[in-house]
C-alpha cells in the first residue's frame, strides 16, 4: 500500500491535504480515503459502530496515528467502490507525515562513513560497528515533494543526502532489534540536506550537527508499507537501488541492502529507555556515494546552486525532487 497526502494542483493556496492511497501499482491513480470511508459506511452503517477507523473522518495520516490507529488499518478502506479516482498528474503531493514528533537520523552505511573518516586521515571508530549512532534533526522544517530548498544564511556549500526513512506507527519502548521493524508503518525517501561549511565548523567543537543540518529535510513522495517490499529483503535492508541526480545527471548510486544496521537495530537503539511515538521518523543515514561531499570533485565539481533540481529515487519508493532556489529575503 502506498499512502500520500494530496491535493489538486488547481486547489486554492492553503487547501488542506487529503489522505489517499494508490489505486494501481504505478501510482498513476489515487483513492481519496475519506471518500472511500463514506462509501463503505453508506453501504454498511454498522461499520461505524464496529471500528474506530469508520467512526471518524479520514483527514491526515498524523490524525490517523494520533487516534491510535496504525498505517495498515487504512487497508480496510481499499475495498471501497468509488465513482472516480484522482489522477496523479493533477495532484500535488505533500510530506507523508506533516508534523512528526521527532526525527532521528542514523549513520548506517559503511562506505559513506569510511569516506567521511578518510577525509580526516582516520579510520572508522570501532564503536561505529557496535552502536547504531544517530542525531536529532529539526522537525519544524520538513518539506514535501517539489518544495524549494535553499542554503542557510552564510553558507555556500549546500549538499543533498540520499537516505531511506522509516515511520514509526505504534508506541514502543526498549524494543528488541529482532522485533524492531514491527514498529515501522512504512518507508519513504529522505533528503537530509546539509550545509557543509557550517557543519564543518560546528563539528570542530565535537557537538552537533546543528545549523549545518536543521534548515530543511525533504520526505516523500509517499509512504510504502513493508509488505510491498518483503520479496526484496536482503541482509540488513532490501535489494533496492538508490540513485541521486542533479539536473538529470546521475551522480550517486547505491543499494539499501548495503546498510550495516537494519531498521530493527535502529529501533532498538532509538527506543532504549525512551518512548518512540507514532509519527516519529528514523533516517538511515547516507548511502555510499550519496552526497556531493563524497563525489563532488569527480562528478559535479561544485556544491548545489540556485537553479539546480535534485531528484532522489529508490526502487519501489518512487522519486523525490526538489528545486534549489535563492534564499528568500526576510
Amino acid at each position: 500500500m502506498k499512502i500520500a497526502h494530496v491535493r489538486e494542483r488547481s486547489a486554492p493556496a492553503g487547501s488542506p491535504w487529503r489522505l489517499a492511497a494508490a489505486a494501481d501499482p504505478d501510482a498513476l491513480r489515487w483513492l481519496d480515503l475519506e471518500e472511500a470511508r463514506r462509501s463503505l459506511v453508506a453501504a454498511q452503517p454498522a461499520r461505524a459502530h464496529n471500528s474506530a477507523l469508520f467512526r471518524r473522518p479520514v483527514t491526515t495520516l498524523d490524525d490517523h496515528l494520533a487516534a491510535g490507529l496504525r498505517v495498515d488499518a487504512l487497508g480496510d478502506l481499499l475495498a471501497a467502490e468509488v465513482e472516480s479516482h484522482l489522477d496523479a498528474g493533477a495532484l500535488a503531493f505533500g510530506p507523508p507525515i506533516i508534523a512528526p514528533p521527532s526525527f532521528r537520523d542514523f549513520y548506517a552505511f559503511e562506505r559513506h562513513v569510511e569516506t567521511m573518516w578518510k577525509r580526516r586521515d582516520m579510520q572508522i571508530p570501532e564503536a561505529w560497528y557496535r552502536l547504531p549512532v544517530f542525531y536529532f534533526s529539526n522537525v519544524s522544517e520538513i518539506r514535501g515533494p517539489g518544495d524549494p530548498v535553499w542554503a542557510p544564511r552564510t553558507s555556500s556549500e549546500l549538499d543533498y543526502e540520499l537516505e531511506v526513512a522509516a515511520l514509526i506507527d505504534t508506541p514502543v519502548r526498549d524494543m528488541a532489534a529482532a522485533r524492531g521493524e514491527e514498529a515501522v508503518g512504512g518507508y519513504m525517501i529522505l533528503n537530509d540536506w546539509s550545509a557543509r561549511d557550517l557543519q564543518r565548523e560546528e563539528t570542530t567543537v565535537r557537538l552537533g550537527p546543528a545549523k549545518g543540518k536543521d534548515f530543511a529535510s525533504t520526505i516523500g513522495p509517499w509512504l510504502v508499507t513493508p509488505d510491498e517490499l518483503s520479496d526484496a529483503r536482503r541482509d540488513k535492508g532490501y535489494d533496492l537501488q538508490m540513485r541521486a541526480t542533479v539536473n538529470g545527471e546521475e551522480l550517486s548510486r547505491g543499494t539499501w541492502s548495503s546498510a550495516q544496521f537494519s531498521f530493527g537495530e535502529m529501533v532498538e537503539r532509538a527506543s532504549a529507555d525512551v518512548l518512540l511515538r507514532p509519527g516519529d521518523i528514523l533516517g538511515s543515514g547516507t548511502v555510499g556515494t550519496g552526497c556531493l561531499l563524497e563525489i563532488k570533485d569527480e562528478k559535479l565539481g561544485r556544491y548545489l546552486e540556485p537553479g539546480d533540481t535534485v531528484t532522489l529515487a529508490i526502487e519501489r519508493l518512487g522519486e523525490l525532487s526538489a528545486p534549489v532556489v535563492e534564499r528568500p529575503s526576510a
